[in-house]
């Protein structure tokens, strides 16, 4: 993978634009990233809800990039155009999902199908096919959910695929993004130098 997704994952970035100072080669170079935790750790995390889960690692990812990149950073906030992303009128579409199924998700060229996550997995799979950050308002919270979302996927002309899909969330899932403004997290890489090797 880019060094830049590694990055974007470890310190929760959504947009490329959150990113200020990344060097071209970080968007480019791929690299085989191995890391492993004791098998106490491993138990426990199957224990925890993704976010809980997520918290626990992305300190750890952070660490990888401090030990073998040289990473330095600081943190602004921007006021930025975003989209809310809450309930359509005529509520929702989707099911809960049964609480024992596992969590998949599955994407392919204008699809998407969902089992067992939250309906914010939309807020973190789609800012940058919608051009903006998204911040979920539906009130739902972490229960699980099992949808499909079918769209036209037109690359070429992203202003469509856009439209595309956000009338899709809201005739097939029954939520809809609403234009808004908020403070958006955006990273400031001060520093960053290629992975030393194992």
């Amino acid at each position: 993978m880019a060094l830049s997704r590694f990055i974007f994952d470890a310190y929760g970035i959504i947009m490329d634009r959150q990113v200020v100072g990344l060097p071209d080669w970080a968007n480019w170079e791929n690299y085989d990233i191995i890391a492993k935790v004791d098998a106490k750790t491993a138990e426990r995390w199957e224990k925890l809800s993704d976010k809980e889960r997520w918290e626990e690692e992305q300190p750890r990812m952070r660490s990888i990039l401090a030990d073998r990149c040289r990473i330095k950073t600081h943190q602004a906030t921007k006021e930025l155009p975003v989209y809310d992303l809450v309930i359509a009128k005529g509520g929702l579409k989707i099911k809960q999902a049964p609480q024992e199924e596992a969590p998949m998700e599955r994407m392919g060229p204008g699809q998407m199908t969902v089992r067992a996550m939250a309906i914010g997995t939309i807020a973190n799979v789609f800012p940058n096919a919608v051009g903006r950050t998204i911040v979920d308002k539906t009130g739902l919270g972490e229960k699980k959910f099992d949808f499909e979302l079918k769209w036209t996927d037109n690359r070429g002309l992203p202003d469509d695929e856009a439209s595309s899909l956000m009338t899709a969330f809201e005739e097939q899932l029954g939520v809809k993004l609403v234009p808004s403004k908020a403070p958006v997290k955006v990273l400031m890489i001060d520093h960053l130098e290629r992975p030393s090797p194992n």
